[in-house]
């Protein structure tokens, strides 16, 4: 925990400490040859302790930095120099230069201004040499105490060492409590200091008592995060933990002031909050999981909650033993042999934590309840499972040989995996969650962008402490950062991992910032308007592609790379638009005049090619149109543009209806036209002003044939105007007894006679 927190400071202060380019003084190079020649000595000697290489790399970082800063400056005023020297004109094969003086002058001070340069480069590289050399000889040194061979801890006089000792370590904290109780100077100060001895419990009272009231409220905080009541029940858990560590930091320093506890009791009660902000964050992590953590990967709903707790509290048990063991049995001169045996026994109850641990893993790496876009994660939740399960096999054989320390050091690491991979899985689901409440999607699936961004950077962001859990020091992983920072030259740009990862970061801003702008306008301005569906739409619409492109530009501009290089490319681009991606053009094309122009909106009823449904997206390459068998029929925007389209509801929903109506010959048409004229004046949804027409259209083959024209208020109610006339045209058409002919044909045989005469 003490390197992981080394780490986040020296990280913090290396991006938010400003570095100022300074040139070397001469004798500053002076005070760096004795610091080399020194570090030099030590490394040959090999002889100093590793809290002394730390110290001493330390300063040659520093120096290190320095030269380099040094660099920075220095080829800046050699670029300007022979930039100089290159503009002016090469000098005449024959006869005088006049610009010899200059070319000259120019070059001396290239030659003066490349020294300092070059002296600068030879520190750098010097330095560079002996910070690697320092780190070899401190990676050796743990390499081989992690593999140091040393006696079985299974030898039964080694067990009563230890549980001897064990014992007398806890019968001395009853010595020094029981001595302070008799010394009157200590019950002096205990009455001296009773007033801060109950400001102090009042304080863990009221931090407990907060923390049982944050537990009972959670409900009501959930209904005040609106419809997610996971991200509500994070925040309350997460405010909860924390009162519950600040009340036992409280109960401690409470105990403390008391006077009843002598040194051994007061490393006990100074390490008692870290204790019980284990415990604390196991029961967190569990409780979480067990719930929801909102992420792709889910535990199966059918897993113990309370099994879940016992194996993250079995696993905290285990770091709050490591760290009593080493601040609290070492003051008390526990002896080596016996830290090896109770390390073997948590070894064991570490495997035990493990190997329950794995099996939940393939639970849910098994289980259809993972989530519908955990693929990854289900496959990573299997690796960690058969790692664990090799671990698991391996680590108490390796104690049981001597191995204690590497045996012991690999379950740590193993545990501290699950747990760091446990509050990933927590945080990328709290931080999507609370996405979705920023942009007002709460309850939806987001099957957006920001999920997988927020996912990556996560992610790249852990990947540092997973590598402190696996044995790296704070030093490799501020050498790593530093390379990252200084980057490689590529084709006249230097580029680092770095410029990419700000890239990354400062476009999900944009694009974060461009979806809260969107749902600003969509949800509170945009309805204020005076602006129909379809204008609405696409000025959210047209803001999407502008954020996103403009997020694009500013995080390319950001990261310093020169974006004429890549013309060559957009010019190779333009080639393969003008043959293979021409489709693909003319539909981007095409859904911007849609966008703009509104031909067709969303919420219309349109025939396009035959196919008739309802607008549901318009997006820059396709149109999505609902038909009325509830499929979604894909439309390329060009023929959208190009094509003949049919909008039924375009400006308004009024529209014309047309019914055929069919009557036997011999009936009475201006009775028929009477009754037809009744019918669609009845309807409600017919439009009076003009009203309904009949038009007696001809003569057919077997009826005489009407239509019934008629306007709409609503031309989405069409199909169920159409059958309720048709329905009323039936039902008058029986009682007026008017009959509704249908096809009738009449064949006639020719020379029937003869067919008698063939089958005599």
């Amino acid at each position: 925990m003490v390197r992981l927190f080394q780490f986040c400071l020296i990280l913090w202060i290396t991006l938010v400490s400003p570095s100022f380019a300074q040139g070397v003084a001469p004798e500053a190079y002076e005070n760096w040859n004795k610091d080399a020649t020194r570090a030099e000595a030590v490394v040959e000697n090999a002889e100093a302790s590793d809290a002394a290489l730390e110290a001493l790399r330390s300063q040659i970082v520093d120096w290190r930095q320095t030269f380099l800063d040094a660099q920075s400056q220095d080829i800046t005023r050699v670029s300007i120099l022979e930039d100089q020297l290159n503009a002016l004109a090469p000098p005449p094969e024959t006869g005088e230069d006049p610009l010899a003086d200059r070319r000259a002058a120019l070059s001396a001070q290239l030659n003066a201004a490349r020294a300092p340069l070059l002296r600068a480069e030879e520190a750098y590289s010097r330095a560079s040499g002996l910070i690697r050399e320092i780190d070899q000889i401190i990676s050796a040194r743990r390499t081989n105490a992690l593999l140091e061979l040393g006696p079985t801890p299974l030898a039964p006089s080694k067990w009563l060492t230890a549980t001897t000792e064990v014992i007398g370590v806890f019968s001395g904290l009853v010595d020094e409590v029981s001595d302070a109780f008799n010394n009157a100077a200590a019950r002096a100060s205990f009455q001296s200091n009773l007033l801060n001895i109950v400001l102090q419990l009042s304080l863990t009272i009221a931090f407990f008592f907060g923390a049982s009231r944050v537990s009972l409220r959670a409900r009501d905080l959930s209904q005040n995060v609106a419809r997610n009541p996971r991200l509500a029940h994070l925040i309350a858990a997460s405010i909860k933990t924390a009162m519950l560590v600040a009340a036992f930091y409280a109960l401690g320093a409470a105990l403390l002031q008391t006077g009843m506890f002598g040194v051994r009791g007061a490393l006990v009660l100074d390490a008692m909050p870290i204790w019980a902000g284990y415990i604390i964050a196991a029961i967190f992590i569990s409780d979480r999981l067990a719930t929801g953590s909102g992420s792709a990967f889910e535990l199966p709903s059918d897993i113990d909650e309370g099994s879940i707790r016992r194996t993250f509290v079995s696993g905290a048990l285990i770091f709050v033993i490591d760290h009593a063991l080493d601040h609290v049995f070492v003051f008390n001169e526990v002896s080596a042999a016996s830290i090896s045996v109770l390390h073997f026994v948590l070894i064991l109850l570490g495997v035990y934590v493990l190997s329950r641990a794995t099996v939940k893993l393939r639970q849910a790496s098994d289980s259809e309840d993972a989530g519908p876009d955990g693929v990854f994660a289900i496959r990573f939740a299997r690796l960690l499972a058969q790692v664990g399960r090799f671990i698991t096999y391996g680590a108490p054989v390796l104690g049981a040989v001597g191995y204690v320390t590497a045996a012991y050091s690999l379950v740590l690491a193993s545990l501290l995996t699950l747990a760091l991979c446990s509050v990933i899985v927590i945080l990328q689901g709290g931080l999507v969650d609370l996405y979705a409440r920023a942009i007002g999607r709460e309850g939806e699936q987001e099957d957006g962008l920001v999920p997988i961004l927020i996912s990556f950077v996560i992610a790249f962001a852990s990947l540092p402490f997973f590598a402190l859990i696996w044995g790296a020091r704070v030093s490799n992983l501020s050498e790593v950062w530093d390379q990252v920072k200084e980057g490689v030259p590529i084709a006249g740009t230097r580029i680092s991992p770095l410029d990419f990862l700000t890239f990354v970061l400062i476009f999900t801003i944009g694009y974060m910032a461009t979806r809260l702008i969107q749902s600003a306008l969509r949800g509170s301005v945009l309805p204020k308007t005076r602006l129909d569906a379809g204008a609405q739409n696409a000025i959210v619409s047209g803001l999407g592609y502008v954020g996103i492109f403009i997020a694009a530009m500013v995080a390319i501009s950001s990261t310093g790379l020169d974006l004429s290089s890549l013309a060559i490319v957009a010019g190779a681009l333009s080639v393969g638009i003008g043959f293979g991606l021409q489709n693909i053009v003319s539909n981007f094309v095409s859904g911007i005049i849609l966008l703009i122009e509104r031909p067709v909106t969303k919420g219309d009823w349109i025939d396009v090619g035959g196919t008739m449904g309802y607008v549901r997206d318009i997006s820059v390459r396709s149109t999505r149109i609902e038909t009325f068998d509830r499929s979604d029929v894909i439309v390329p925007n060009a023929d959208l543009v190009s094509g003949k389209v049919t909008n039924y509801t375009r400006g308004n929903t009024i529209g014309r209806l047309i019914v055929p109506v069919g009557v036997a010959y011999g009936t009475d048409t201006r009775k028929v036209e009477e009754i037809l004229r009744e019918i669609a004046e009845a309807q409600p949804m017919v439009v009076l002003n003009p009203g309904p027409s009949v038009v007696f259209q001809g003569f057919g083959a077997d009826s005489m044939d009407f239509e019934i024209r008629a306007i709409l208020r609503d031309v989405n109610f069409m199909l169920s105007v159409k059958s309720e006339i048709n329905h009323q045209i039936a039902e008058r058409f029986v009682a007026e007894g008017i009959e509704i002919p249908f096809a009738q044909r009449d064949i006639t045989i020719k020379n029937i006679a003869d067919f008698g005469k063939e089958s005599e």
